[in-house]
């Protein structure tokens, strides 16, 4: 074998071997950055740094340590803060809604249906994660709107629509006399945490209300609802 065709082969060896590693080294970052265990990590710890510290306060290395994990590899799974934020708020619309729902699925009695979602709404929203959440979303609100755009977009007005249809489905059926049923949504979701969504969120109530509280609080908001609202 002539020395020009020996280095041509020894090049296009080393060349595919190159080649090779890039691919594996490519793959290994990929399944790195897809182990859920591991993101579930980093978002608890983020979870922790931005509701001790706030947004603005906290950095990556505050995250990086919180979470336990290298520098290297919160990088391998979110590229800023940015956008690690991004998928908590995705987070918390998840857990914030997850289920509240349901009682307007069901063939169950008006009071009944609109008691249980209360009971829902209220256990999600003024529980210590979604207390949290909501007041990280606040904090950013300013600076960060199509971001706390987005979070309301994405949930609670969902689950407007929801509630809208629900209404509309009762008035259709004479159950409800209703001439705005979209405004009513927000005026029952208000009803059903009267004196308590506030108090958490600003701190004047330290623990999450009793199972008494919530039933005595969405039973007396559902009544007026129904007073208001319901035919005679």
């Amino acid at each position: 074998m002539s020395s020009k065709k020996a280095y041509s082969t020894s090049l296009s060896t080393a060349n595919a071997l190159e080649a090779a590693l890039s691919g594996d080294e490519r793959q290994g970052r990929l399944a790195a950055g897809q182990d859920p265990a591991k993101r579930q990590q980093i978002l608890e710890g983020a979870d922790r740094v931005f509701s001790t510290m706030g947004f603005d306060a906290a950095s990556m290395n505050d995250i990086t340590r919180e979470a336990g994990v290298s520098k290297g590899t919160i990088y391998v799974y979110f590229d800023s803060k940015e956008e690690l934020f991004l998928e908590l708020c995705i987070s918390y619309r998840e857990r914030l809604f997850s289920g509240i729902y349901s009682a307007f699925e069901g063939d169950y009695d008006l009071r009944d249906a609109l008691i249980a979602f209360g009971k829902a709404l209220s256990i999600k929203v003024t529980s210590d994660v979604v207390i949290r959440a909501q007041r990280v979303v606040i904090g950013v609100a300013e600076r960060m709107p199509s971001m706390s755009r987005s979070f309301y977009e994405q949930g609670p007005k969902k689950g407007q629509a929801m509630m809208k249809a629900f209404l509309d489905k009762h008035v259709a059926a004479g159950d409800l006399e209703i001439e705005d049923t979209e405004l009513a949504t927000y005026q029952l979701s208000d009803l059903v945490m009267t004196g308590l969504f506030k108090r958490r969120l600003f701190g004047c109530m330290d623990e999450a209300p009793t199972e008494e509280q919530i039933n005595k609080t969405v039973t007396a908001g559902v009544d007026v609802f129904l007073r208001a609202y319901g035919k005679r």
